[in-house]
């Protein structure tokens, strides 16, 4: 066990609470050595935590603005105080390579918590134009003015993801707060010491009790008391369909608020006139980037006849030159995956693949490592839409390519567009096309929440969300801030 491998306590009403479940072991997925202990919380512990969310609500809810954007800055202090520290735990808990834990995990937490005391001074009021009524049953004739207020929600439970233990808390709790929410955080079971460690920035920086809390556990108790507590207005939660389905069947027995970002099968279509080289460079980020675990991944490449024995060439050739293996060493690009058990399910789906009929064209094998829960990237061609390895969420370093045959332009983009929304998913899909108009046209015609035009970037104000299966509702920017309000509007007689 680690030198920082300590037994860590919940956190409930601003006490550093013993878990009445007592503790289980974190594991870093490239070493199989012990992260740390997290606590595992009861139900009823849980409960404890919503209800001293609901007690602070009343007070938290009516501060100033500054005041609630100061905690949020101070917050932002801290974790760049502690950042190397921070960084170390979340590539140890995550199994993210070096750079990927402090460049895309801590800093992109602190960018946040900075971002969110900027939103904490946004305006929440704004002026509609008066209305003229003529004299009725409700009275003489007038003019009414109007305003739109955005009121915080309540409580909210964040449950958060495993792929990245900084970013997506940070994500939820920070707008959460500025918009003057309490929160509850149920961060994923394997990589939960990261979230304890943003509740201590927060609590140094002078949350009030009550204000965050952060209760873990392995047992799917934990996550259900906290979504089904009478205490909590609001679900925040970003994971699989699945859990997600199952959460919004329990918020919808008591109206509760849902922010919800599931499942995606990205697809990324590829034009015969496209830019190959600056597609292969964006696909096969799916090989590296979290070692595919995330849901923005363009996983389903679907490609015009005309390039695509090109492409598939050059993305076999791209995976081939990625050095998968330990990441705290320079230069991996391939760090383990989150857990034996998911590493089966992985290579499980390429063993389907095979049998669908997919060639392995990259990858398959195990990589040779005594420890650590690794998956070669593996490209898997000649797919068709209806293969599951095609039309299900791998969320690993897995690509499948779909070949398609047009007579023309037009006829091109009807088939790709028709093939790209045959899909459960629509969260983040692309566009790879010579001709930027053309792109356009296609991405409108796409059931994705989100569509890069020559590009997998994004633009980190605007909208983020999905279409159909991939989740409801949106949040970065200042979306977010509308996600965790509830609208109000106040009428008066001018």
């Amino acid at each position: 066990m680690s030198g920082s491998a300590r037994a860590r306590r919940l956190f409930i009403g601003g006490e550093w609470t013993e878990p009445d479940g007592g503790h289980y072991e974190v594991v870093d997925p490239a070493t199989e050595e012990v992260v740390g202990l997290a606590p595992e919380a009861s139900a009823a512990q849980v409960h404890e935590a919503t209800a001293a969310a609901r007690e602070a609500f009343e007070g938290w809810s009516r501060t100033k603005p500054q005041e609630r954007a100061a905690l949020l800055e101070r917050t932002a202090a801290v974790l760049r105080r502690d950042f190397d520290e921070y960084a170390e735990l979340a590539r140890a808990e995550s199994g993210a390579t070096t750079g990927t834990a402090r460049g895309m995990q801590v800093a992109v937490a602190v960018a946040r918590f900075q971002r969110y005391a900027k939103g904490a001074l946004e305006p929440v009021e704004q002026g509609l134009p008066p209305q003229i009524s003529d004299a009725g049953p409700f009275g003489k004739a007038g003019v009414v003015g109007a305003l739109a207020v955005r009121q915080p929600v309540g409580v909210v439970t964040c449950v958060t993801s495993y792929n990245n233990p900084w970013a997506n808390p940070a994500g939820k709790v920070a707008p959460a707060l500025a918009m003057g929410n309490t929160v509850v955080v149920k961060p994923a079971p394997q990589d939960p010491l990261s979230v304890y460690g943003m509740a201590a920035a927060l609590a140094e920086a002078g949350a009030p009790p009550g204000v965050v809390n952060v209760v873990s556990g392995t047992d799917v108790a934990v996550g259900e008391a906290a979504v089904a507590s009478p205490h909590v207005d609001m679900v925040s939660f970003t994971g699989s369909t699945a859990v997600g389905q199952r959460i919004g069947e329990v918020c919808g027995r008591d109206m509760k608020r849902q922010l919800m970002e599931l499942g995606g099968k990205g697809a990324a279509i590829v034009l015969d006139d496209a830019d190959l080289d600056a597609a292969v460079a964006a696909i096969g980020t799916t090989f590296s980037f979290y070692s595919g675990q995330i849901c923005t991944a363009p996983t389903r490449v679907i490609v015009q006849r005309g390039v695509y024995e090109r492409l598939v060439e050059k993305l076999a050739a791209y995976a081939g030159y990625l050095k998968v293996g330990d990441p705290r060493e320079r230069g991996t690009v391939v760090g383990p995956v989150i857990s034996a058990a998911h590493r089966d399910r992985i290579e499980a789906y390429v063993d389907l693949g095979r049998k669908e009929g997919a060639r392995l064209v990259a990858g398959g094998e195990r990589p040779a490592f005594a420890k650590g829960f690794y998956v070669a990237p593996t490209l898997l061609a000649d797919c068709t839409n209806d293969m599951r390895v095609v039309r299900e969420e791998i969320f690993g370093p897995v690509v499948a390519v779909v070949p398609f045959d047009a007579e023309g332009p037009d006829e091109a983009e009807e088939t790709a567009v028709a093939l790209a929304n045959d899909c459960d998913y629509g969260l983040i899909d692309s566009v790879w096309s010579g001709d930027v108009a053309r792109g356009f046209r296609v991405a409108r015609r796409l059931r994705a929440g989100g569509v890069g035009v020559n590009t997998i970037g994004r633009n980190m104000e605007a909208p983020f969300g999905g279409f159909k299966k991939s989740g409801v509702g949106r949040d970065v920017g200042s979306y977010a801030l509308h996600a965790y309000s509830e609208l109000q509007s106040i009428v008066w007689p001018g």
